[in-house]
């Protein structure tokens, strides 16, 4: 029997899609909390909010009604908590290229291994460990 190039083809995509499924980084999840304090959802709300700190609504929509020209370039953060728990939160905020390596979202706590980095920026995390738990913390909240 001889496959079409066409279904070949569709086969190699279903395939390496069903591969990178599989994948240790596609699993990822960091369990354990950067702090031992809890994180605070306000705070995290405001961080998400602040174009200066967070920079998330560059990228992202979200349930922040009074931020105007929120992001289309990602996925809406809106039921960000009913899709993913707070590990699989927090590993998508330490490390997203973990998820997918093409991402253009910026590792907000991992310091080693990254390219395109500002010198002001070299070596030092874009939200500390208390704020990165805030932000996990807001974003649980948001449930469908």
């Amino acid at each position: 029997m001889r496959l079409s190039p066409l279904l070949l083809w569709a086969a190699g995509i279903v395939g390496a899609h069903a591969q990178l499924a599989e994948t240790p980084q596609a699993r990822t999840a960091v369990p354990q909390a950067l702090t031992s304090v809890a994180g605070d959802a306000l705070r995290g709300r405001a961080i998400v909010a602040d174009r200066q700190r967070g920079l998330c609504l560059l990228c992202h929509a979200g349930p922040i009604a009074e931020e105007r020209f929120q992001g289309n370039l990602a996925p809406d953060l809106a039921g960000a908590g009913s899709r993913w728990s707070p590990a699989q939160l927090r590993a998508r905020l330490v490390d997203p290229a973990a998820f997918n390596p093409e991402s253009i979202m910026p590792s907000y706590s991992r310091t080693e291994g990254l390219n395109r980095v500002a010198a002001t920026w070299t070596a030092r995390p874009v939200l500390s460990p208390r704020q990165v738990e805030d932000v996990v913390a807001w974003l649980a909240t948001l449930r469908d």
